[in-house]
């Protein structure tokens, strides 16, 4: 297997960290391989085991995405990097050539987060531009934070920039209002014809509502039923995912889900298609 969406922070930083906050006592700890490394070995889910694990990035900050990679490789587990560099900036060209420098680093994550506006983004010459430089890199973008309107910019900088691979996370979260709703099928219907378009089935857990695989079923066959099996990657979201419950639990509930699934397409979910998404060796 190949978690493809874990968060790496040292609260012990003298410079300390943007995320998470102090007041959190359940997410603000010392998380560095070792910690996933031993997490993972205790959920004891039967059949599985973590063989790699991507981590992306839960910092702003420029120089951290220096510190994430340091990070990343001291332990073999890390297969991955998503780091954060804001296109349409100066430092983006030669942030993007340093980092791209490390086999480790894979893409990055853009997206309405750190106060950033990534349909103002889209609409822009420079920030395409960047993004370009990315794909012919043959780096991958992240998207952040779901929204209709987030899927919508998706396609729009898709149709600019066709042979870019994005990867959607978290959108099994996403529950439209209901004027949205006409808005949501038509983008998945949209999205459903793009071949580049991932999406890590991620963030599935919601609060209070347990464990069971039937409360997530309707949700886990929308992402099936949207990208098929060639296009959906597990993700755990750990140590985000700790509220919800442990990994163990997050694990289980879209490992039930596929063992309805054949042995490939298990072996899609879980592995095979996280190598096509970020290019893993």
């Amino acid at each position: 297997m190949v978690d493809t969406h874990i968060h790496l922070f040292d609260t012990e930083r003298e410079q300390g960290i943007p995320w998470p906050p102090k007041d959190d006592p359940i997410k603000y700890q010392r998380t560095l391989p070792d910690r996933f490394r031993a997490t993972t070995q205790a959920a004891d889910v039967e059949g599985l085991e973590i063989e790699g694990a991507i981590a992306v990035e839960a910092s702003p900050w420029l120089e951290d995405n220096r510190w994430l990679l340091e990070a990343a490789n001291t332990d073999p587990i890390m297969v991955g990097v998503v780091g954060n560099l804001e296109p349409g900036t100066d430092d983006f060209a030669p942030m993007l050539e340093e980092l791209a420098a490390d086999p480790l680093f894979k893409g990055i994550r853009s997206g309405n987060l750190w106060g950033r506006d990534f349909h103002a983004g889209v609409q822009s010459e420079a920030y395409v531009a960047d993004i370009r430089r990315l794909a012919e890199a043959g780096l991958s973008l992240d998207s952040a934070n779901p929204s209709v309107g987030l899927l919508e910019d998706v396609i729009s900088l898709t149709d600019q920039v066709p042979e870019l691979t994005v990867v959607l996370d978290h959108l099994p979260k996403l529950f439209p209002p209901p004027e949205q709703t006409e808005r949501y099928q038509a983008v998945l219907q949209e999205i459903q014809g793009r071949p580049r378009i991932f999406v890590k089935v991620s963030a599935v857990l919601r609060q209070g509502e347990g464990y069971e695989l039937e409360t997530y079923r309707e949700k886990l066959d929308e992402m099936w039923e949207t990208f098929g099996e060639d296009r959906v990657l597990f993700g755990s979201d750990w140590p985000n995912s700790l509220p919800l419950g442990e990994y163990g639990q997050v694990l289980g509930i879209v490992a039930d889900y596929f063992a309805e699934k054949t042995e490939e397409q298990r072996a899609k979910y879980f592995r095979v298609n996280a190598t096509r998404a970020y290019r893993l060796g």
